[in-house]
C-alpha cells in the first residue's frame, strides 16, 4: 500500500481549515493543521509534514516568519511551502518567494488551481526525496567501493612482499639442498660415512627450514581467512611444551639452556595461534641468543587483568633502530630484514593483534632480549 501525502496546514480560520482538509483528504492525503506560528513549529519538530500550506497574515508570528525559521534549520529546510493568502500584490508574491516558498495561492481558493498545485509539489517532494535517497546510496557505495579498492590495493601489496620474503627465504635453502643432493649422487661412493652423515644432516636441516616457512605461509593463510576467533581458557603449560617438542632438533644443536615457569596464570586465546607464537619467540631466543643459549619463558600478570608473557634471551641485544624493524608490517618485509627476524614476527604480531593483544620488544645492547606478547586474562575476558 502507497504511503499517504501529509500536508500541514497552517491558518488561523477554522473555515479555511475545515475546506482545505476536506478537499486535501478528498484527494488521498493525510491532514494536520496548526493554528499559528509556534504551533505549526511544534508540528514540524514533531513530525516533518511533505508539504505545508502555510498563511501569511497570523497573530504573533506571521508566514513569513514561519517560512525563515524552517528554512534555517537544516532538517526541515526541504519541506516546500505554499503560502496562502487574500494579500495579492507582487510585492507580497516576491517576499514569499524570497523567504523560500515554492508556490503561492490567492484566497479565495480556486479549488481545481489549488489541488492542481498542490499534487504537482508533492509529485516534486517525492522525487527530490527519492533522488536524495538514490545520492545517500551512491555515495555510500562509492564509500564502500573506495574502502574496498584500498583494501585490496593493501592486501596486493601484502601478497607482493610476502612473496618476495618467502621466495627470499626459501631459495638459501632450497640451493643448498639441491647443490648437497647433487654432490651426494656424484660423489657418494668416494665418501666416508662420517662425510655422508655430515651431508644428510644438512639436506635434513634445509629441509627442515623449508617446511617451517611452509607451515608460516599455512599459518598466514588462516589467520587471513578467520572472520570470528574461538578465544577459549589457555593451558599455557601444554602449548609451551608442544613449541619446544616442535624445536627439539634446535634446542639439541644448540645446546639450548631452557627455564620455564611451574605455575602459568590463565589467559583466553586460540591455542593453535598462541603455540606458533612460542614457536617463533622461542625459536629467535636460541638462534640469536649467547654460545650457549640462556632461555627463559615466563609470564606477569597485569593490574588490568591481562597477563604479559614473555621470552628472556641471552643474546647482544639489539640497538633502537634494529628494534623498530621488528615486528615489521608485511608490505615492508622484503624492504627490511632485521636479523632474519621479520617473517616470523610478523606473522606473531598478525596472530597477537587478532587475539585483541599487544606484542613488542625490550632490549639493550650486551644485556639479551625481552619478547613480549599480552593477551586477556580471566579478569578482563
Amino acid at each position: 500500500m502507497e504511503e499517504r501525502a501529509k500536508i500541514l496546514i497552517v491558518d488561523d480560520e477554522p473555515f479555511n481549515v475545515d475546506f482545505l482538509e476536506q478537499e486535501l483528504e478528498d484527494l488521498g492525503c493525510e491532514t494536520v493543521s496548526a493554528k499559528n506560528g509556534q504551533e505549526a513549529l511544534d508540528q514540524v519538530a514533531a513530525e516533518a509534514p511533505d508539504l505545508i500550506l502555510l498563511d501569511i497574515r497570523m497573530p504573533e508570528m506571521d508566514g513569513y516568519q514561519v517560512c525563515q525559521r524552517l528554512k534555517a534549520d537544516e532538517q526541515t529546510r526541504d519541506i516546500p511551502i505554499i503560502f496562502l493568502s487574500a494579500l495579492g500584490e507582487t510585492e507580497d508574491k516576491v517576499r514569499a518567494f524570497a523567504v523560500g516558498g515554492v508556490d503561492y495561492i490567492t484566497k479565495p481558493f480556486q479549488f481545481e488551481e489549488m489541488l492542481a498545485r498542490v499534487e504537482t509539489h508533492l509529485t516534486l517532494r517525492d522525487l527530490q526525496k527519492r533522488l536524495q535517497q538514490t545520492n545517500s546510496e551512491l555515495a555510500r557505495r562509492l564509500e564502500e567501493l573506495a574502502r574496498s579498492n584500498v583494501e585490496l590495493q593493501a592486501h596486493n601489496e601484502e601478497l607482493d612482499a610476502y612473496s618476495h620474503t618467502v621466495a627470499h627465504d626459501l631459495k638459501n635453502p632450497l640451493t643448498s639442498l639441491i647443490g648437497f643432493s647433487s654432490m651426494l649422487q656424484s660423489e657418494h661412493a668416494k665418501m666416508s660415512d662420517e662425510k655422508l652423515c655430515q651431508f644428510l644432516n644438512i639436506i635434513e636441516k634445509n629441509g627442515h627450514k623449508m617446511t617451517n616457512i611452509i607451515n608460516e605461509l599455512l599459518l598466514l593463510a588462516s589467520v587471513r581467512k578467520m572472520e570470528k576467533v574461538e578465544m577459549n581458557f589457555l593451558d599455557t603449560a601444554n602449548i609451551v611444551t608442544e613449541a619446544q617438542g616442535r624445536l627439539t632438533h634446535l634446542i639439541e644443536e644448540h645446546q639450548a639452556e631452557i627455564t620455564l615457569l611451574e605455575n602459568w596464570p590463565t589467559a583466553r586465546g586460540y591455542g593453535p595461534w598462541v603455540e606458533e607464537v612460542w614457536t617463533n619467540y622461542l625459536s629467535n631466543a636460541i638462534k640469536y641468543g649467547g654460545q650457549p643459549p640462556r632461555v627463559e619463558l615466563g609470564a606477569t600478570e597485569q593490574a588490568d587483568g591481562s597477563v604479559r608473557f614473555w621470552v628472556r634471551d641471552n643474546g647482544a641485544g639489539l640497538r633502537p633502530e634494529e628494534q623498530a624493524q621488528l615486528f615489521t608490517p608485511f608490505t615492508r618485509l622484503h624492504q627490511v630484514r632485521a636479523k632474519g627476524h621479520g617473517l616470523g614476527l610478523s606473522i606473531v604480531q598478525r596472530i597477537v593483534n587478532k587475539l585483541g593483544g599487544q606484542v613488542g620488544v625490550e632490549s639493550q645492547v650486551g644485556q639479551g632480549c625481552v619478547f613480549f606478547f599480552v593477551l586477556s586474562g580471566v579478569k578482563n575476558g
